[in-house]
C-alpha cells in the first residue's frame, strides 16, 4: 500500500484545523493576559498542540479524560467549550467550573473531561479509577490520563499503573515529555540513559514512543493503543517528545533566565508542529492556501466570540461560594 493509502483514514484536515485552533486561542490568551482580567495563572501549551489534537480525535465523545496543570488544549481537544473555558479563566459564573477553579481546574462532564489539577500526578489515580469504573460497567470506553514527564517521578504514578496492569483496566496514559519540570531538565531529575517509556514498560504494559511534533504519528500510535484497550488488552502508555515555547507558568518567553539554551529553543521552534504540518498538507495538495485562510477566519471568529462571552459573563454570586465544595450528601 502506498504512503497516501496508509494515511487515507487519518483525519488530516481535522488535525490541521484543531492544531491551528488550539494555537490561536492560547496565543490570544498570551497577548491579552496583561489586561489583568484573567483571574488566575495560566500554563500554556504553545508548541505542544499536535499531541492534544491527535489524541482528541482518537478518543470518542463517551470516553473519559483527566489532565494536570497544562490542561487547556486537552480540555478543548476532548470537546470542551472554548467559551466556558475562557469564562473559567476569567473567574466567571459561566465557566466550566463555575468560576471557582481557574485555568488549572477544568471539568466538564458533558464531554467526558473529568478534571485537571495543579498537583503533579494528582489525576493519575483518578483516571485509573475511572478505568476501573468503566470496566465494571462492562463498556468498551477508555479513560485517558494526560501527564507530563515529571509525573513519572511521583510514587502515585507507579502505584496507579501497577493497579491498572493487575486489573487490566481500559486506561491510556499519554505522556507529553517536554524535557522540563518547571526549570529543571531531565538531566538533573533522572539518571543518565533512562528512557521513560522503557522504564514504564517494566511495569508490564504495552508502551510506545514517538515524535510529538508529528500529529499523524501521534494519531496512529494512540489509535492502535486505544483499539487494543477497547478489545480488552488492558492499559497502555505512550510517550511523545515535545517542547513548550513559553515560560512554565505565564504568557511570556523566559529563555533569558538561563535554564535552557536559546539554541535549543530555536531548534524546537524550527520544528513548529502547526507550521510544518500546514506546509506538508499544502505540498501534498490535501489543502490549499485558500482553505487554510477559511479555517483561520472561522477560528478567529470562535476565539473572538469566546473572549466576548467571558468578558460579558457575570462573576459568581457571593452566596454560591460554599456550593460544590462537598459531594451531595457529604458533610464538612
Amino acid at each position: 500500500m502506498s504512503a497516501s493509502g496508509l494515511r487515507a483514514d487519518i483525519p488530516r484536515r481535522n488535525l490541521l484545523f484543531q492544531m491551528r485552533r488550539l494555537r490561536a486561542l492560547e496565543e490570544t490568551i498570551a497577548e491579552r493576559y496583561a489586561e489583568g482580567k484573567m483571574r488566575c495563572p495560566v500554563h500554556l501549551s504553545t508548541g505542544q498542540e499536535a499531541v492534544s489534537a491527535a489524541v482528541g480525535l482518537v478518543l470518542e465523545p463517551t470516553d473519559l479524560a483527566v489532565s494536570g496543570h497544562r490542561a487547556h488544549t486537552h480540555y478543548l481537544a476532548k470537546g470542551g467549550s472554548m467559551r466556558r473555558m475562557l469564562a473559567e479563566i476569567y473567574g466567571k459564573a459561566t465557566g466550566c467550573s463555575r468560576g471557582k477553579g481557574g485555568s488549572m481546574h477544568l471539568i466538564d462532564e458533558s464531554v467526558g473531561f473529568k478534571g485537571s489539577t495543579a498537583i503533579v500526578g494528582g489525576t493519575v489515580p483518578i483516571g485509573t479509577g475511572l478505568g476501573l469504573s468503566l470496566k465494571r460497567r462492562g463498556t468498551d470506553r477508555v479513560a485517558c490520563v494526560f501527564l507530563g514527564d515529571a509525573v513519572v517521578e511521583e510514587g502515585v504514578f507507579f502505584e496507579a499503573v501497577n493497579f491498572a496492569v493487575l486489573q487490566r483496566l481500559p486506561v491510556l496514559y499519554v505522556c507529553e515529555n517536554n524535557l522540563f519540570s518547571v526549570y529543571s531538565p531531565l538531566a538533573v531529575r533522572q539518571p543518565a540513559g533512562r528512557v521513560i517509556h522503557e522504564m514504564v514498560a517494566a511495569l508490564g504494559l504495552p508502551t510506545a514512543a514517538g515524535d510529538g511534533n508529528d500529529p499523524e504519528a501521534v494519531f496512529a500510535s494512540c489509535r492502535a493503543m486505544v483499539e487494543s484497550i477497547r478489545s480488552g488488552g488492558g492499559p497502555a502508555f505512550v510517550e511523545f517528545a515535545t517542547y513548550r515555547w513559553r515560560e512554565h507558568c505565564g504568557p511570556n518567553f523566559d529563555n533569558d533566565i538561563g535554564y535552557r539554551a536559546e539554541a535549543e529553543f530555536l531548534a524546537w521552534k524550527e520544528r513548529d508542529p502547526v507550521a510544518t504540518y500546514a506546509r506538508r498538507l499544502l505540498e501534498e495538495r490535501v489543502v490549499t492556501d485558500a482553505e487554510i485562510a477559511v479555517m483561520d477566519r472561522e477560528i478567529a471568529a470562535e476565539v473572538a466570540d469566546a473572549f466576548a462571552f467571558a468578558e460579558s459573563s457575570p462573576f459568581p454570586a457571593p452566596e454560591t461560594a460554599a456550593e460544590d465544595v462537598h459531594a451531595p450528601g457529604a458533610s464538612a
